[in-house]
């Protein structure tokens, strides 16, 4: 019932349409419950009794009943196929809706494939059941009741007969729904498989071409594929059944009702109208039972695509801002301070990824991170913006808490150039105003020279160059730099960049950095994998295992012998204090030997 009622509040503006059409299909059901008397009445009081008046006049009538019974059901038509498509649109939009809300966290619970296919195919499904399924859930019981007291006042010895009837059909009916209701969810999880399977291959479409494995994920994808064939031949071989048993209980009753009321009609208890009249209405109620258990069939696949609607929709965000009155919506500095922070990514995780962070990043400065993979570097920036809260510990920017600002506030002023580059379909244009949507190309293009993207901007149609979906135009360092220039256009007070620049040359990298250092105001912290990107940072913090190991200046570490930042130096080729020394004791070569 919650999840009817949840239906019924999804329609929204749509339920003048559902109440319409709920009219629509009261009046017809009743005009079409008359036409049997009516026959009845032309049989008997015309036919047999010979009087023509009797038999136009009624057959007028029912000719009238049946005109405005097939206007009845186009107005039906139109207002439950708007009434439909419009839910469909509002589960759509607030589900939608409720994803853009999501936080990390959030999005973390719910795989992507999973998503897609509870906006559409879920959805699908309770469209068709509301286009399909709303006629019957409202004829069948009105035919069923009225049919049923309609054949009493004809003939209560032969309604006798449907008793006789209606307890193996429950049974039958409670049986199939029973065995089919559970397999709808498992279908739909199937469908979740298929759609994951069938995004990840066409994701990585390249790699699979570069490793020549199409042939493997043809194979991968035609298990999935069976199994959902398997699964819904299943489903839908239990479902059905429900017509052949049907079908077996309305030809039984026929029989039976004809070899009794032909007795009947024979000791003069019955006449044939009556006969004929009732059969009609024997025909009426059984489709009407059919009509109720396919509506059963119906609500059970429908209402499994409700509960996954409505798992998204009842999903809280873990991140929101807080009231109006007392968020501050306006970020004072680029301070950034942890205290005491830990950070895991689940409650129940049995390790943090961030364990006892304490560190002080001053307004304007330039702020390196180094560390080993699995460190917690990215987990670090992240709770800078509050795309994850921290399990324990504070977070401040500008001074205050991450917790007290807006969010739309704080993610302004705090600007972040992923570890994964996403562009999105469209031109250069499209996608650098996302940093600012009323930048104009002046500004654009100066963000581009800030980015170093203005080097291959020509070559790919300036401005106004198509990226193509995903900018499968561009190669992984041109991302980067678009990236970085769609950051820059923000003016943000905080600027993160999360191994931004892995996939550009060194020298480009150094130009990057020059421009970079040239901001004024503006907080800059650095992840790399290089040295040489964050040598030059007023400070250099190195994470292990989700601690902070130490921080200071490039030469203090050296001079420090820091095993780790060290140990990363001579491995990248820079020379640390050791090696200099070396390097001064070695005779110098050239002259006479």
């Amino acid at each position: 019932m919650s999840d009817l009622r949840f239906i019924a509040r999804s329609f929204g503006p749509y339920r003048k349409d559902v109440a319409l059409a709920a009219a629509c299909i009261f009046f017809e059901t009743c005009l079409e419950l008359v036409i049997p008397l009516l026959m009845s009445s032309v049989i008997d009081d015309g036919v047999l009794a010979r009087d023509t008046a009797v038999v136009w006049s009624r057959g007028a009538a029912m000719v009238g009943c049946a005109l405005a019974a097939l206007v009845l059901g186009r107005g039906y038509a139109r207002y439950s196929a708007r009434a439909a498509m419009g839910l469909g649109a509002n589960l759509r939009r607030e589900e939608f809706s409720a994803v853009e809300g999501f936080s990390f966290e959030n999005l973390d619970r719910f795989e992507t494939s999973s998503l897609v296919t509870r906006m559409t195919t879920d959805v699908t499904v309770v469209q068709n059941a509301i286009v399909t399924g709303f006629r019957p859930m409202m004829r069948g019981p009105i035919m069923l009741v009225m049919g049923l007291a309609l054949s009493f006042v004809m003939s209560a010895r032969l309604a006798v007969v449907f008793f006789a009837v209606l307890p193996f059909l429950t049974v039958a009916l409670a049986l199939i729904v029973r065995r089919v209701a559970p397999l709808y969810r498992v279908l739909q999880s199937t469908m979740d498989a298929l759609n994951d399977e069938l995004q990840q291959d066409l994701t990585a479409i390249r790699a699979i071409k570069a490793y020549v494995r199409e042939d493997h994920v043809t194979e991968r994808f035609g298990e999935v594929n069976g199994e959902l064939a398997h699964t819904a031949t299943r489903t839908f071989a239990g479902a059905v059944v429900n017509t052949p048993v049907f079908q077996l209980s309305i030809y039984v009753s026929a029989t039976v009702l004809l070899w009794v009321g032909g007795n009947m009609i024979l000791a003069g208890e019955l006449q044939v109208g009556t006969l004929t009249g009732f059969m009609s209405y024997v025909l009426q109620i059984m489709n009407s039972l059919m009509m109720i258990s396919n509506v059963f069939l119906l609500l059970a696949r429908a209402l499994t695509s409700i509960e996954r609607v409505r798992e998204v929709l009842g999903e809280k965000p873990a991140i929101a801002s807080p009231a109006e009155d007392v968020a501050v919506r306006e970020v004072a500095d680029g301070s950034v301070e942890f205290r005491h922070v830990d950070f895991k990514y689940r409650a129940d995780a049995k390790r943090c990824v961030l364990e006892g962070v304490d560190l002080r990043i001053e307004p304007g400065s330039c702020v390196g991170i180094l560390g080993g993979t699995g460190s917690g570097k990215t987990s670090l920036v992240q709770l800078i913006a509050r795309l994850y809260d921290a399990s324990a510990g504070q977070v401040l920017v500008g001074g205050r808490d991450v917790r007290d600002y807006d969010l739309a506030a704080l993610r302004d002023a705090v600007g972040i150039v992923l570890q994964k580059n996403v562009l999105f379909s469209g031109t250069v244009r499209d996608n650098l105003r996302w940093g600012a949507p009323d930048a104009d190309d002046e500004q654009m293009l100066k963000a581009c020279r800030a980015a170093c993207a203005d080097e291959f901007l020509d070559r790919i149609g300036g401005l106004d160059g198509d990226l193509g979906q995903g900018g499968v135009k561009v190669s992984g360092g041109q991302k980067q730099r678009l990236c970085i220039a769609r950051t820059l256009l923000k003016r943000p007070r905080v600027l993160i960049f999360d191994d931004s620049t892995s996939a550009v040359d060194m020298a480009t990298d150094a130009k990057i950095r020059a421009n970079l250092a040239a901001l004024e105001g503006v907080t800059k912290i650095v992840i790399a994998q290089r040295v040489a990107s964050v040598k030059d940072a007023d400070q250099i913090v190195i994470l292990d295992e989700g601690r902070v190991h130490a921080v200071g200046t490039h030469e203090a570490l050296l001079n420090a012998g820091d095993p780790i930042y060290t140990e990363l130096c001579e491995s990248q080729g820079i020379r640390t204090g050791a090696q200099a020394a070396v390097a001064g004791a070695l005779p110098e070569r050239g002259g006479d030997r």
